[in-house]
């Protein structure tokens, strides 16, 4: 009961949302590859400020899995990442000419000039999962 109970907290306190834009064009992604559950939001470790962002499409879910719906996308993310990306809003942008996934993520203390990457505040660090 009590592991249950744990799992209710965590789903309750911990969020990645999306956007109606981003929704919009992961849908029609999906669409057109023919297949997918959703998609999968990571991190990994990169760059010249320690990590970087990582989308793939999601056609199997895997063990451990926290899966986050909004704006009917499914958004799948490991427990590792999960720390870093906890509060992430996805968004889809067009300025000028280019288009891209943005991410507010409320928990990046600095990103490098090129913004290919991120870091966290040191208490997100501590918490991560080993």
């Amino acid at each position: 009961m009590c592991r249950g109970v744990n799992r209710l907290i965590m789903e309750y306190l911990m969020a990645i949302t999306v956007t109606a834009a981003a929704a919009g064009h992961i849908k029609g992604q999906l669409s057109q590859r023919g297949r997918g559950l959703g998609i999968r939001l990571g991190v990994r470790t990169s760059g010249c400020s320690g990590m970087a962002y990582v989308l793939e499409f999601v056609d199997e879910a895997d063990e451990g899995d926290e899966v986050f719906e909004d704006n009917e996308v499914s958004v799948f993310v490991d427990p590792k990442s999960l720390v870093y990306l906890d509060g992430t809003e996805l968004d889809f942008v067009r300025e000028g000419l280019n288009e891209g996934f943005k991410f507010n993520n409320p928990n990046v203390a600095s990103e490098c000039g090129c913004g290919e990457s991120f870091n966290v505040d040191a208490d997100a660090d501590e918490e991560a999962l080993p």
